[in-house]
């Protein structure tokens, strides 16, 4: 039988970057983002959180969807992607960066990157009110393979406490900041309780891959309706 993919989308931002901007790939333009998941759901496939897209992983379900992720949890996640994954009834997950709520993308600012205001505690309980789900993505945004086995304890596990403590809903889902990880860093995912945690490896997941280390597809500002089939319906991405 041949094996079923499941694509995990992965966005950043979701708004426009001029032209020139540093790193601007990370935006999608929200009329983008419309298009991409109407593109999708005309062809009848359901965009879902890591939690509901779990049991495809593992095999207990088959069907058209796809995974739909948020990595560092920006304010314009809430502001211009909310409404739309709402109008077609999809969810998605945002990976929260635990000791950010509220603050900006301090790790790209001194590389030229725009500043941006991620959502605070107010944004982040109605994302979980109107059904999306929110994810970690470490307690402070740390390269995991450059630190010690106490400092990813804290980074993994406790930033999972913190957050459920929080805002009083499940985190089953991580993802690796900077897509960098080591095997000691998946051990600890591992035994902190997570269900699964996405990297930046580009292609798409099925029932054979490490649930640990799921590669996911990368849109971007130039993920025309094209592009989004190719990188969806066929092995574009997985041969990247």
């Amino acid at each position: 039988m041949k094996t079923h993919v499941i694509p995990i989308l992965m966005y950043h931002s979701i708004e426009s970057e001029p032209r020139g901007s540093v790193m601007r790939g990370l935006s999608v333009p929200k009329f983008l983002f419309q298009i991409q998941l109407f593109t999708l759901n005309l062809l009848g496939y359901k965009g879902m959180s890591l939690s509901k897209l779990y049991p495809y992983l593992i095999g207990k379900k088959r069907g058209k969807v796809f995974g739909i992720t948020f990595d560092d949890g920006y304010l314009n996640n809430f502001e211009n992607a909310l409404p739309i994954l709402r109008k077609y009834n999809f969810s998605a997950t945002c990976y929260v960066v635990a000791g950010n709520i509220g603050g900006k993308n301090f790790w790209d600012i001194s590389k030229g990157v725009t500043e941006k205001k991620m959502m605070d505690e107010f944004h982040i309980r109605e994302w979980i009110k109107q059904g999306m789900e929110i994810g970690s993505h470490s307690f402070s945004h740390i390269h995991l393979s450059k630190i010690s086995s106490d400092i990813l304890e804290k980074e993994i596990s406790n930033s999972r406490k913190f957050l459920e403590d929080k805002f009083k809903t499940e985190v089953k889902h991580f993802c690796y900041p900077y897509g960098d990880f080591s095997e000691d860093a998946i051990n600890v995912v591992k035994e902190s309780g997570y269900l699964t945690a996405t990297t930046v490896i580009r292609g798409r997941a099925s029932v054979k891959s490490n649930l640990f280390k799921l590669p996911r597809v990368l849109v971007n500002h130039r993920t025309l309706p094209l592009s989004i089939l190719l990188k969806v319906l066929t092995r574009y991405e997985d041969r990247r």
